[in-house]
Parts: structure tokens; C-alpha cells; sequence
């Protein structure tokens, strides 16, 4: 974050000499000058934006942080309004000057007097009038207020847009790191949970065969490195995640006799294409919890199909669900979570029950 806020305060600082170089340079670019430079005349230009630039810097580093950012906008637009005028007030006593034009001496008659005659006669030869012909310019204390407000206003509305994209590049970093700490906090919430009934299973099986416990520990080993490992990467490729629910069958099958009906259908070509691991669990553990009796007939059946731009899962289990049961539907209102904070209403999770069987049909985007 502070990387992505020092290339903002470079972009800003940027910002800044690039519009006073050019302010200073105007100038040298726009001059008519025939034969040479007058730098008297230049350096005339940079002495009076140095009133802009005092007003510049008092704006930036005193009345805009003090005053402005601090929510005191009416003691802000008063004080800039007050400096703008005593400024101009200065301006006006210091560099305003009236133009005024030398008429050339006037021819005198060979009177044998000095002195011209008749109405003449009170004049000086050399007449001092105000120019009329020509227009004049703008007042400099007038260019000044102009170039001021003008100035205040970019330098404003420049330090606004930089913190209001720095507040909403932190809101955008902040609301990417809930996420991330939701979907890690939802993850460790599935993981342990599924340990632990698998572990469950395991001990049941020691006693009745201690060979397929022996394989069971290997493939609880496999399954768990996909939990440590791949599932800390945002995405996995569908072939893992398929291999995964198709080892956590065969785990589950171990402790279960031929009476209960499990059925796999997953294609054999396998799209290349990748999703966020972990995404079935919940279902995979519902399914084998409740779905399961030893003295009802009891049955899984997996589907899962693909599209273009689409994964489908569906998974359907006869339902012996306990009715005191409370813990049920944590795993499921924790995968709902976790599809809302990965897809939004992009996903489709329809889950029906009955008192015969528990359907739940998961469609994903690719």
C-alpha cells in the first residue's frame, strides 16, 4: 500500500514542476523577440510570479491541510481570499505604475524670445500627457488576482483528487484484504472439520482391518497436502480438485460396506481450466454425514458435468438427517459465504430436502 501511495505523491510532484517550469518558461516560448532575448524583461515576468508562488506554497503547506482538509472550509475560503487581496494590495502600490508618453519638444517661431507666444506662452516645451490611443494593458494587480484564483483553484482541486484516489485505492486495498481474510478464516473452518472426521473414520478402522487403515493414512496424507498446499493458492486446476474428491470417495469407502450405494460421474476429459480449491468439501462432508445409515438403505450419487463457460456439481444422498442436529449446517452456510465473496450472484447453489433425500446442485462460471 505505501508503494501504490509514493507512486501517487510522485505522479503529484510531477504534476507540480511540470505547471511551474511551464509557467516559467512561458515566457522564453511565447516571446517576440527579433533579434535577441530580452532577459531584463523575463526576468521582470519571474520577479512578479513570485508572489504566486508565496501564495502557491501558503496554500499548499498552512491553509489547506490546516484549514480545508480539516472540515474549517469557510475559515479556508476567508483566509485565501484575505492573502489573495493584501497580496494584490502590494502589487498595486509596488509595480502599478500609469503609462505616460514624452511628446517630442515643439517648433518655436524666431520670435528673438525663448518662449512661445500667445496661447503658448504657459506650456512647457516638453508636454507630458497621458496616453489615449493606445489600450492599455491589464493592471498587474488585476493579472495577479486573475492568475491567483486561478492557481488556488488548480492547486485545490489537484490535492483532492489525489487523496480521494489514495481513499480509494486504501478502500479498494482494505475491502481486497477482508476478502482474503474471510476466505482464509472460511477455509480453516472446512479443513479441521474435515480432518477430523476423516480421523474419525480412520480409528473406526483399526480394529477391523489394519491393512486398509495403513492405506487409509497414506491417502489422508495426500488429501491433506492438498489442503496445506493447494489450497492456499486463490485458484487450482480442476483436475486436482477432481482427484481430490475422487481419493476422499475412496477414503469414505473403506468404512462403508457394499449395502451403501455410492455413484461417481465425473468425465474422463477434464477441462483445462481452473477454480478455487476446496469448493465441493463441504458438500463431499454433508453428504457422507447425513446421507449415511447403517440401519436404513442409504445411497451418494455424484454428478458432475461441464459447459463452455460452466462447471456443474450436483450431489444427492439419501437423508438421515438427526432432527437435535444443530451442527448441520454450518459447512453449508460456509460454502454460500465463500461463493458470494468468489462470484458475487454469479453462481447458482440450489439445495432441496426431504425426508427422503438431500439434493444440493452447485453451478459455477469457468
Amino acid at each position: 500500500m505505501k508503494l501504490k501511495n509514493n507512486k501517487f505523491n510522485y505522479f503529484e510532484t510531477l504534476i507540480i514542476i511540470a505547471f511551474w517550469a511551464l509557467l516559467f518558461a512561458s515566457p522564453l516560448l511565447f516571446g517576440r523577440y527579433e533579434s535577441e532575448i530580452d532577459w531584463g524583461h523575463i526576468l521582470n515576468v519571474w520577479v512578479s510570479y513570485l508572489p504566486l508562488l508565496g501564495l502557491f506554497f501558503i496554500n499548499r503547506l498552512i491553509l489547506l491541510p490546516k484549514l480545508f482538509f480539516k472540515g474549517k472550509k469557510i475559515s479556508y475560503f476567508s483566509s485565501t481570499i484575505i492573502l489573495i487581496l493584501l497580496l494584490a494590495i502590494g502589487i498595486y502600490f509596488t509595480r502599478n505604475r500609469p503609462i505616460q508618453k514624452i511628446n517630442p519638444p515643439q517648433r518655436l517661431e524666431n520670435t528673438g524670445s525663448p518662449f512661445p507666444r500667445g496661447n503658448n506662452l504657459e506650456k512647457s516645451p516638453f508636454q507630458i500627457q497621458p496616453l489615449k490611443d493606445i489600450p492599455r494593458p491589464i493592471p498587474n494587480y488585476a493579472n495577479f488576482i486573475i492568475l491567483a484564483v486561478l492557481l488556488v483553484g488548480f492547486d485545490a482541486g489537484l490535492q483532492i483528487s489525489m487523496r480521494w484516489a489514495k481513499l480509494e485505492q486504501e478502500k479498494s486495498n482494505l475491502q481486497k484484504e477482508n476478502v482474503e481474510n474471510q476466505m482464509a478464516f472460511l477455509r480453516n473452518q472446512v479443513s479441521p472439520h474435515f480432518f477430523m472426521n476423516t480421523l474419525n473414520n480412520i480409528h473406526a478402522l483399526v480394529d477391523i482391518d489394519s491393512e486398509e487403515a495403513k492405506t487409509s493414512i497414506i491417502k489422508l496424507s495426500s488429501l491433506m497436502r492438498h489442503l496445506l498446499y493447494d489450497s492456499d493458492d486463490h485458484f487450482t486446476s480442476i483436475k486436482k480438485e477432481v482427484k481430490f474428491i475422487q481419493s476422499y470417495i475412496e477414503l469414505m469407502r473403506l468404512r462403508f460396506t457394499n449395502k451403501v450405494k455410492i455413484e461417481v460421474d465425473i468425465p474422463s476429459s477434464i477441462p483445462d481450466k481452473s477454480i478455487p480449491p476446496l469448493l465441493f468439501t463441504s458438500l463431499l462432508e454433508n453428504a457422507f454425514k447425513h446421507g449415511i445409515s447403517y440401519n436404513h438403505p442409504s445411497y451418494i450419487k455424484i454428478v458432475m458435468s461441464f459447459s463452455d463457460n460452466a462447471l456443474n456439481f450436483t450431489i444427492e444422498n439419501s437423508n438421515h438427517k438427526k432432527e437435535k442436529d444443530t451442527s448441520s449446517g454450518i459447512g453449508i452456510k460456509n460454502t454460500k459465504k465463500r461463493l458470494y465473496l468468489l462470484y458475487g450472484n454469479s453462481y447458482i447453489l440450489n439445495i432441496s430436502e426431504s425426508k427422503e433425500k438431500y439434493v444440493a446442485n452447485l453451478n459455477i462460471p469457468l
